[in-house]
């Protein structure tokens, strides 16, 4: 039964190859760009199918005037129902009580568990955030929320400091510069992907959420945002090299565009990149059931619970 490891990448959509405006068109990601022989993450750059990886382009407004937005797009990725749609426009960041019944009543953590499979979040969070939620000072964002309505506990400072979860930035170099945060391990960029490979090793589906590149998107610098794909390509640079006789799969996608057009400081309505690393057989069965965001959910659960390609539903 192959195992999933969900990367989601908070914001990024397909752009154009506009240098001025488009960090992925600027600055090279040469392990990136191994993986799409040698193309970068830009609109004109999907499909391709290759050797090592899958890249399609996925729809994100669902047919929903506005611009789409976290909430609702996360949500949509974690049940596969058109949320925006349903609850009648694009909705966030934090989702509101429509959208956290949606999350509640069924979701992409909760078939896992349902049907004896493992699952986790692989994020760690500092006490702080706790306290928040406890106090109600703070929304779970639709993610956590899932995670938590599933049954399943959010990872913490202890995790964190185990090596049993990582850091919001992979690295923990964030995490180690916030005062008051304890105190926890800081890995390069290559060490954080190995350890990433790792941790999912353990779960039928894991899933990271890279949520600090949307934020760069709404308020970085195109300085700050080569530096943080130069690390995200040395993640992805030795997550790939983990994986090469894996026989599970990396899905590698987002909920709304942003980060890919700096020039905008907003989200956009680009479509989504779905990247897929594994085998390729693997990846054919999961890029066949691709139409827009509605659809991953749905081939998330048959990649591992349908081995041999068989129909297996969410509801």
């Amino acid at each position: 039964m192959p195992k999933v490891l969900f990367l989601f990448l908070d914001g990024v959509g397909l752009g154009g190859d506009d240098p001025r405006r488009n960090p992925f068109a600027a600055n090279s990601m040469p392990k990136l760009e191994q993986l799409l022989g040698g193309r970068r993450l830009l609109a004109g750059s999907a499909p391709y199918v290759g050797e090592l990886a899958t890249l399609l382009a996925a729809e994100a407004r669902l047919g929903v005037e506005g611009k789409p937005q976290s909430a609702t797009g996360q949500a949509v990725l974690l049940t596969g129902r058109n949320v925006p749609a349903e609850i009648g426009k694009h909705y966030g960041p934090k989702p509101d009580a429509a959208i956290a019944a949606i999350l509640r009543e069924d979701n992409l953590f909760t078939q896992v568990v349902r049907r004896g499979g493992s699952a986790a979040l692989l994020n760690a969070y500092p006490p702080r955030y706790f306290d928040s939620i406890r106090r109600g000072h703070r929304l779970y964002s639709a993610i956590p929320l899932a995670v938590t309505a599933a049954g399943l506990m959010l990872m913490t400072a202890q995790d964190l400091q185990s090596g049993r979860a990582l850091s919001a930035d992979f690295t923990g170099a964030g995490w180690a510069a916030q005062p008051g945060f304890p105190p926890a391990p800081v890995y390069t960029p290559q060490e954080a992907g190995a350890l990433l490979a790792r941790l999912s090793t353990q779960y039928d589906l894991a899933w990271f959420d890279y949520w600090p590149i949307d934020y760069l998107g709404h308020r970085g610098t195109a300085e700050e945002a080569a530096d943080m794909l130069g690390a995200l390509d040395g993640v992805l640079g030795s997550l790939t090299s983990a994986w090469a006789r894996r026989p599970d799969l990396v899905v590698i996608t987002s909920d709304h565009g942003n980060v890919e057009d700096l020039g905008a400081r907003g989200h956009t309505s680009n479509p989504v990149p779905v990247l897929l690393i594994g085998p390729a057989h693997v990846r054919q069965r999961f890029a066949a059931r691709i139409t827009d965001l509605t659809s991953i959910a749905e081939a998330v659960l048959e990649a591992i619970f349908s081995p041999a390609g068989g129909h297996d539903d969410l509801a």
